[in-house]
């Protein structure tokens, strides 16, 4: 039995490695190749879109080249077309003064006045000398051909294999093998840009949970209070597209796939495609409250039920995969789970409201820490979040609605710094590709942009 009980031990130590280490990289490189896969068809997207801008460009040299060709040839045709008709308006007089003349001269041949014949005067000397020939020479037209290597410089792209270094002793994230470059903290974060929000009137009274979510470094989409989602551009702050639902299913947290499709959840979980919204999944006993996609495209939710029982749940597609709901012991990991986000190395973090604290588990669902606040907070009240996100230095960013802050932690829990930059009462939260932290307040109905890395 010790030979047996020591063998399981051994298959056991396998398994973890496979399930904890292994299994955990290999889903990271898939998902970095599905990176590269989404890059490299928007890198030829961008190539494509410069060849079509160029060729407008060229079209509309061309065009100005064109008519300034056409212009010298109309100046030229105008020149000549002038002098010749001059010559021609004079030779035109010439032959009507030698019709005139020989008019004369038969009234004189004809006549019988004797002093008239005798004083008539030969008119023939002026016209002996015949005026000048003018020959006309149109301009010749000789095209050069385009040669197409002082157009453009086309360098053809490359495939080449490189050598993943993923850390084989530890999970890592896809992200881990791109190594990005590492960032400071800055002394004091900073408000980049703020932009006004629209929210239904019925908000003050309804208040929701309030999400943002970037599009890309240009775009954001919003949800919260009522039941319409808002796409703004950041530069701008201007309204650019909104996505209505049933007033009755009020978002209450949004996320995006990798193809840039929206995720919202209102009890289920819906998807807008062409800007049409598909159930993707529907619970009966469990409401949803948070989602987001995770590195491999899954869906992570948290969800409650009447019983006061909350869980994470990872979808792919419709079908569940994974259940989080209770550690080692049988004790729940949550008691009331609220936005959801996935960090760089796979683990899983939750804002948890019912119990004030911020519940981060690894990716085969095992507690790795809970994050209860810092003291002193800035303004000495109860730790309350409700957003969480995370950035490419692995920070978990958290808000604090009571001490109307953001909490910076690393990704093994230890406080770093706050962030308030004048906040009102913050809910949501977002990161952008370059560590911008986005920042929904629900009282003065803003999104802040605030920089707070190097």
């Amino acid at each position: 039995m010790v030979v047996l009980s020591k063998r399981k031990e051994k298959i056991n130590k396998e398994r973890t490695k496979l399930t904890e280490t292994i299994y955990p990289t290999y889903q990271g490189i898939a998902s970095d190749v599905e990176k590269r896969l989404n890059l490299l068809q928007e890198e030829y997207e961008n190539l494509l879109a410069a060849i079509t801008k160029q060729e407008e460009i060229w079209h509309r040299e061309i065009t100005e080249l064109v008519n300034k060709l056409k212009s010298r040839a109309e100046e030229m045709k105008k020149e000549q077309l002038k002098t010749l008709q001059k010559h021609f308006d004079e030779i035109k007089q010439k032959n009507s003064d030698i019709k005139d003349d020989i008019n004369s001269t038969n009234d004189t041949l004809n006549s019988t006045n004797i002093s008239e014949v005798f004083s008539f005067l030969s008119q023939v000397d002026r016209y002996r000398t015949l005026p000048k020939k003018i020959v006309f020479g149109v301009p010749e037209f000789s095209p050069n051909k385009i040669q197409e290597d002082q157009l453009y410089t086309f360098m053809p792209g490359v495939l080449k294999e490189d050598e993943y270094k993923f850390n084989m002793t530890k999970s890592e994230s896809p992200d881990a093998a791109s190594s990005p470059p590492v960032k400071q903290l800055i002394d004091e974060p900073e408000t980049v840009t703020t932009i006004k929000i629209d929210l239904s009137d019925n908000t003050r009274t309804n208040p929701g949970h309030h999400s943002v979510v970037c599009l890309n470094n240009e775009k954001i989409w919003t949800s919260g209070g009522d039941s319409t989602m808002r796409l703004y551009s950041i530069n701008q702050g201007s309204l650019l597209k909104s996505i209505t639902t049933k007033p009755w299913k009020r978002p209450r947290d949004i996320s995006l796939t990798k193809s840039g499709d929206l995720v919202y959840c209102d009890g289920n979980v819906n998807i807008v495609k062409n800007e049409k919204i598909e159930e993707v999944i529907r619970l009966k006993k469990w409401r949803l409250s948070g989602v987001c996609i995770t590195y491999q495209g899954d869906l992570l939710v948290t969800m409650h039920d009447n019983n006061k029982q909350s869980k994470v749940v990872r979808y792919s597609g419709s079908t569940e995969k994974q259940t989080i709901q209770f550690d080692e012991m049988g004790t729940p990991l949550f008691l009331f789970g609220d936005y959801i986000c996935e960090n760089r190395n796979l683990d899983i973090c939750v804002s948890d409201s019912g119990a004030k604290a911020g519940v981060v588990v690894n990716q085969a669902g095992k507690l790795r820490f809970r994050y209860s606040g810092h003291t002193p907070a800035p303004k000495n009240k109860p730790f309350r979040p409700q957003g969480i996100t995370t950035d490419s230095q692995s920070h978990i960013l958290t808000n604090d609605c009571n001490n109307d802050c953001v909490h910076i932690i690393d990704q093994d829990g230890q406080f770093l710094r706050y962030i308030d930059c004048g906040l009102s009462e913050p809910w949501g939260l977002c990161t952008d590709t370059n560590d911008n932290l986005f920042v929904v307040q629900e009282r003065n109905r803003q999104v802040k942009k605030i920089k707070y890395l190097k």
